[in-house]
């Protein structure tokens, strides 16, 4: 059973990655950066949803429930990250100036992680309580 988990999660989180790189997030919008967050947070919801459903059914549910973990925090992080880069596309002085996808993807893991190197920071009314947002 592991040595297929571990396939599927690094062929997952692979495909994630790709795909955040890939997206013109620099050339976003407001409604842009809106649905890209309200999209990927349905997706995130109906993510966690079903991976709940199959831990429960799961003959091996502490497998599956790693598994879950290993897929959803990178999207979590990617979500987050995606929005970071669309908000300062459509204003630098939302972070202090423009981010990069490797920037916005920095600033998600060390506001996830807690680590807070100060570098980059939420300095509008508007980036802030997406920053607080996945704080919480």
């Amino acid at each position: 059973m592991i040595v297929r988990a571990v396939p599927r999660i690094a062929g997952t989180v692979t495909v994630l990655v790709v795909l955040y790189y890939l997206l013109p997030l620099d050339h976003s919008s407001t409604g842009g950066a809106v649905a890209i967050l309200l999209t990927g947070l349905a997706v995130f919801i109906a993510l966690v949803g079903l991976q709940v459903r199959a831990i429960t059914r799961s003959p091996f549910p502490g497998l599956r429930a790693v598994e879950a973990l290993a897929t959803s925090v990178p999207l979590f992080l990617l979500l987050f990250a995606a929005s970071y880069v669309a908000m300062s596309a459509m204003s630098a002085g939302n972070f202090g100036g423009r981010l990069t996808h490797t920037d916005g993807l920095y600033f998600a893991v060390t506001v996830f992680s807690t680590v807070g190197f100060g570098d980059i920071t939420a300095k509008t009314q508007a980036a802030r309580p997406l920053v607080t947002g996945q704080m919480i």
